[in-house]
Order: structure tokens, then sequence, then C-alpha cells
């Protein structure tokens, strides 16, 4: 049997909400090991002068106790 853990994260990027989970992850693994998903649970932009100036993702890590 595994115990497994969640944690939120908030990220963010100038390009994607791809990019903002992406390096959400990249950031989460450097603290956290065994890391099994990721679920966006939700998205945004910030908007300056009627353009988008930055992506943001909420995400739910979910990684493995050992």
């Amino acid at each position: 049997m595994a115990i497994m853990k969640v944690i939120e994260i908030l990220a963010n990027s100038e390009s994607s909400w791809e990019d903002a989970t992406k390096k959400a992850i990249k950031h989460a693994s450097k603290s956290v090991k065994h890391i099994k998903s990721a679920f966006v649970q939700s998205q945004s932009v910030v908007v300056n002068d009627n353009e988008v100036s930055e992506f943001r993702v909420n995400l739910k890590v979910t990684f493995e106790v050992k």
C-alpha cells in the first residue's frame, strides 16, 4: 500500500498555462520527491491594457510518501 499526499501550488507564466504548469512541477520537484500527478484545479489570467499579461494555474500535486 502506498501513502500519497496532496499539496496545492500556485504558479504563473507570461506565455501559457502549460508553461506555468511545467514551471510549477519543476520547482516543486526540487524539494518534493516522487511526484506522481498534478490536477489543474483552476486557470486565470491577468489583464493589463486590454492584453493578457500573465497566465496563472492552481495545481493539486500528488506525491508518494516513502
